[in-house]
């Protein structure tokens, strides 16, 4: 077990299989999974062990992959093709593609989960320069009843997450595990 996803996977795993606490805040029903950018295929490749972590310790599993989430908006615009020919007219509609992500991440939720389920992220990479993934974070959380796992590549120091290389990254109080935790 020396590579990052296995120390990863096994520091989460620990932290899954204890109890939950009740009265906690969505912050704190948060968790990060926090990896280096360069592992994203191996984590990718391993995401049902995440899973199986989760239902081994009796937590219903909901994967909500957000990878081709901008695609998919942009392929239902009117106006697409003028947006390729001039793409800082699109600017201008990040925040609609946000509130939709939105929308639809907490639609996805509403009737598959329970105070039990692990609700987890994956594709937070391909948001960066179209949203912020603060605010969804933020914004899905609310709608979270047991917790949210985000599989996050980036890095935190104290409570500040940065995603991919970014220079600002923002505070969160969500657990944070990394292969180093």
């Amino acid at each position: 077990m020396s590579d990052r996803i296995s120390k990863l996977l096994h520091s989460f795993e620990s932290h899954i299989s204890i109890p939950w606490p009740k009265a906690v805040s969505a912050d704190e029903r948060s968790i990060f999974l926090v990896y280096n950018k360069e592992d994203e295929l191996k984590l990718r490749a391993r995401v049902a062990e995440f899973e199986h972590a989760c239902t081994k310790h009796e937590h219903p599993w909901l994967l909500l992959d957000v990878t081709t989430s901008f695609e998919s908006w942009m392929a239902e615009q009117d106006y697409k093709e003028t947006y390729f020919e001039d793409p800082e007219y699109l600017v201008g509609l990040y925040d609609d593609f946000t509130e939709e992500l939105i929308a639809k991440l907490v639609t996805s939720t509403q009737e598959h989960q329970c105070e039990n389920t692990v609700v987890a992220l994956q594709g937070c990479g391909t948001l960066f320069g179209f949203t912020s993934v603060s605010h969804v974070v933020s914004q899905l959380a609310q709608h979270v009843a047991g917790r949210l796992v985000v599989f996050f590549p980036g890095e935190v120091t104290n409570n500040n997450y940065k995603l991919l290389d970014a220079k600002d990254g923002w505070g969160y109080h969500a657990t944070a595990i990394s292969a180093t935790s």
